[in-house]
């Protein structure tokens, strides 16, 4: 692939080289075309799928936690949001290691049907005596589980297109996963018009309410993503130029098919490849973490209110990486993938350098709940709490602002709003645009050799940044203690 260089790079997109076209004619026939094509479509269908499995419930799981098992508490909420991100983690290796030996109908077949089997598992953990919160654990898991055929999607994605149309169809990806991310959360809040206690089929035991309806919805979804599979989509690869050529995954050969020369992988480039995301997605993990804590300890929001408008911002901040996912492919006409990744990570930088406290103004400081006891270690599920917890029926939200148990409220000047969402536009700019073209250098990199098992360990890579990202920033900050407050012999 070196040879290939910068010129690769700076190919046009498709659009300039159509079927029935003089070059067209000679590289595939256009049946050929429309097939690809359909089946490309298919996996986007099916990233977009796997994405609204993860965020469908992500409001609702602390609640239903608690309604299904009292014993539950903030660490073990921890452990159910990161078991999506570790089973994600783990399977990611294995199906792509599977898609470079088999047709890649079967690792989609089976690892939706086991995002199918999860869901409905989900639906049902309020039904046995007890330890309920562990079959949440395991449903969660396997969701997570399932959802690693995104390393299969990516991998027959890059094979099956050419150089020309490669930044597209990876763009094109990347912003059916974004969509099923915003999407989740409103297809989660018309659901929850049911109510909790909604309707029982007592037939099967089974509990259709505001908990457990997103979840069939996705079960549903997902059988009708495998029947889909089944029947539309087909095995296609072809090399650098577009020309079909013979691969194991095919289940029948071509006489026209051309047999693609296997180079050597730059291992290097591999493994440069594989930290750099690994970063960018801790780093985004970092901030996706800390905003609702953050905005509440700055600017003294409710309970109620960071959930609004911390949620506005999220979404905002999706409809936003859609369109950098769009605006990608247009501008990687005209200058090359490193080039994007580069100002990406600039962008990125820029933003989180404003969130830096400057001035003179300080949060307001949250005396109300000040104790003359020690201290509790938070973790990082009593971060995440704050994006499900309600206000009780006396609607008494209670004290807000910045806990004086952390120290640094008392000497560390407040981010300014303008600051805090100056920043998150930046870095919803330069997120998506190292995210996409990570991946699209990536499949360029590993050039024409089967690409699942290398596009698992870069899946698996992300979900290791999602799982520890979280994990890091819940012992630098907390709503209730920060590190500073450990460091500061003041504090008892």
């Amino acid at each position: 692939m070196a040879s290939l260089g910068v010129e690769a790079e700076q190919e046009p997109l498709l659009g300039h080289s159509i079927p029935g076209s003089r070059e067209w004619d000679i590289i595939e026939t256009e049946e050929h075309y429309k097939s690809r094509w359909r089946s490309i479509r298919i996996l986007y269908l099916t990233m977009f799928l796997s994405s609204v499995g993860f965020s469908i419930v992500i409001m609702s799981i602390w609640p239903y936690l608690q309604k299904i098992d009292h014993t539950a508490d903030a660490s073990f909420l921890g452990w159910v949001i990161a078991s999506f991100s570790l089973g994600q983690m783990v399977a990611s290796p294995i199906f792509g290691l599977w898609s470079n030996y088999r047709p890649r109908k079967e690792p989609l077949t089976v690892s939706i049907f086991i995002s199918v089997a999860a869901n409905c598992l989900y639906a049902y953990v309020q039904v046995p005596a007890s330890h309920n919160k562990y079959y949440m654990l395991v449903a969660r898991g396997l969701v997570g589980f399932g959802a690693g055929n995104v390393a299969v999607i990516r991998s027959y994605i890059a094979g099956a297109t050419s150089l020309q149309e490669r930044t597209s169809s990876m763009a094109n990806t990347s912003a059916c996963q974004a969509l099923g991310f915003i999407l989740g959360p409103v297809f989660q809040t018309c659901f929850a018009l049911i109510g909790e206690k909604g309707v029982t089929w007592d037939t099967i035991k089974l509990q259709i309410n505001m908990y457990t309806a997103p979840v069939l919805l996705g079960a549903f979804l997902g059988i009708l993503n495998i029947i889909l599979i089944l029947t539309v989509l087909r095995e296609h690869r072809v090399d650098d130029s577009g020309r079909q050529c013979k691969n194991i995954n095919f289940e029948e050969a071509s006489t026209d098919e051309v047999q693609v020369p296997q180079g050597n992988i730059d291992q290097v480039a591999v493994v440069a490849t594989n930290v750099l995301f690994f970063v960018i997605l801790f780093i985004f993990a970092l901030f996706e973490t800390i905003v609702t804590p953050l905005t509440m300890d700055m600017y003294a929001w409710t309970r109620e209110q960071a959930v609004l408008y911390d949620g506005i911002i999220l979404a905002a901040l999706g409809v936003e990486a859609v369109i950098i996912f769009m605006g990608i492919k247009l501008l990687s006409k005209k200058v090359g993938e490193r080039a994007i990744l580069l100002g990406g990570l600039i962008v990125v930088w820029v933003g989180f350098f404003i969130l830096l406290p400057w001035g003179h103004q300080f949060p307001k400081i949250q005396w109300e709940d000040l104790h003359n006891n020690s201290i509790p270690n938070t973790t990082f599920g009593e971060i995440i709490i704050t994006l499900w917890k309600i206000p009780r029926e006396d609607h008494n939200e209670g004290p807000t602002g910045c806990p004086v148990e952390q120290a640094w409220c008392l000497y560390t000047p407040m981010i300014h709003l303008a600051q805090f969402l100056t920043s998150a536009v930046l870095i919803g700019i330069g997120y998506p645009s190292c995210n996409v073209m990570s991946y699209t250098l990536y499949s360029k990199i590993l050039g024409p050799k089967p690409q699942g098992m290398y596009m698992g360990w870069l899946t698996a890579s992300g979900s290791a940044a999602r799982i520890l990202g979280p994990v890091f920033i819940s012992q630098v900050h907390s709503p209730f203690c920060g590190l500073s407050c450990q460091k500061d012999p003041g504090i008892k």
